[in-house]
């Protein structure tokens, strides 16, 4: 990882860290963005084996409509959320991001 301005390394192990950004205009209620975290950060666990070693940020970009999904802790709202992580990840894992090198 680069230096910051201190010349401190960001991430000074090499790991796999993983970020998440659910921002309220996607997910109005903080229990659906909590959710939506805890399930990024569940498979995220599970599937950081196949990850480079670097930082990662997951970012919803689309929101998750509450006439579709009545309520923000529901299996449904939990599986759609994975489903699509699921797939982030497999796409992560086959096309490495080109960036900085250590």
């Amino acid at each position: 990882m680069a230096p910051d301005e201190s010349g401190a390394l960001l991430f000074p192990e090499s790991a796999v860290w993983l970020g998440a950004m659910v921002p309220k205009r996607w997910a109005k209620r903080a229990v659906t963005r909590n959710t939506i975290k805890r399930q990024i950060y569940a498979l995220g666990a599970e599937l950081s084996a196949g990850l480079e070693l670097r930082a990662h940020l997951v970012r919803l970009r689309s929101g998750f409509d509450r006439a579709q999904f009545h309520s923000a802790t529901s299996d449904v709202l939990k599986a759609a959320v994975r489903s699509e992580l699921q797939q982030l990840f497999v796409r992560a894992r086959a096309n490495p991001a080109p960036g900085l090198r250590p």
